[in-house]
């Protein structure tokens, strides 16, 4: 069942995705070499308590953790833990918070200290990617618009997109329909309508599409241990342009603050 958001819903929606975008801002700040990725996880569940909310991730389906923080070859669902960052890592950040009755939900990838030119390129492609999705998101196209433009971008410049793990909607549930595949067939999938509420989120391996699963049950690698990154965005399809209920505006101020932003 496909839940059409009202204009309330939607203003609701946005508080929490920006909450999550604040909440992103905090776990900017602290990333560097040496910093365990469990103290990022205490960071961020703090910012969302303080703020009247609980983390979304927490308990859902058994994850342990607020976030999932996946570094290099993760690609998504990983673990917090006493690893420390290292310099030339990169790390993916998927954060989801509940406020008001509605969940937001956002990712974004990380460069610890400086990093390689491709992981730099993996990462730009990524998120360029990511808005190639949201501009096919207008009602009267279909889901598979949206993940043809996203496979299309990616593979063109030699990246491939894993298959194992989609989109989604999102409301008063963390995933609702339809799924959202980062590939697909122009014209194929479920109508866009006005008042959808979906989350795209592009996953770009540098090497193969394949995945694997490690033995905690949650974290997925790719097969061949090549990098691969991960960018998320909520956003309500609306006549003329998707709304991005979501943001990069917190993140992106401190990383170029710091001198980390990569474009």
């Amino acid at each position: 069942m496909i839940y059409l958001k009202t204009d309330e819903e939607i203003e609701l929606l946005r508080v929490s995705n920006r909450l999550v975008g604040k909440t992103l801002a905090q776990v900017a700040e602290m990333i560097e070499p040496g910093v365990k990725t469990i103290d990022l996880d205490k960071r961020a569940e703090e910012f969302i308590r303080s703020h009247d909310a609980v983390p979304a991730f927490l308990g859902y389906s058994g994850f342990p953790y607020s976030l999932c923080i996946s570094v290099n070859d993760v690609v998504v669902h990983g673990f917090p833990s006493d690893y420390e960052l290292n310099e030339g890592d990169i790390v993916s950040v998927d954060c989801g918070v509940y406020k008001n009755g509605y969940h937001g939900d956002s990712a974004y990838t990380f460069a610890v200290g400086e990093v390689s030119d491709e992981k730099k390129q993996l990462m730009k492609t990524t998120k360029e990617s990511l808005y190639k999705g949201i501009e096919a998101a207008v009602p009267g196209k279909r889901v598979g618009d949206i993940g043809h433009a996203v496979q299309t971008y990616c593979e063109d410049r030699g990246y491939s997109v894993v298959r194992d793990l989609v989109g989604h909607g999102i409301g008063r549930d963390l995933h609702e329909e339809p799924q959202v595949p980062n590939f697909g067939r122009r014209g194929r999938g479920k109508k866009l309508q006005d008042g959808l509420v979906i989350a795209i989120e592009p996953m770009i391996n540098a090497g193969v599409k394949d995945v694997v699963m490690w033995e905690d049950g949650w974290s997925i690698a790719t097969k061949d241990s090549k990098p691969s990154a991960h960018y998320e965005h909520t956003i309500a399809v609306r006549k003329g342009k998707a709304d991005i209920l979501s943001t990069f505006d917190y993140v992106e101020e401190v990383l170029k603050k710091k001198g980390n932003f990569i474009n």
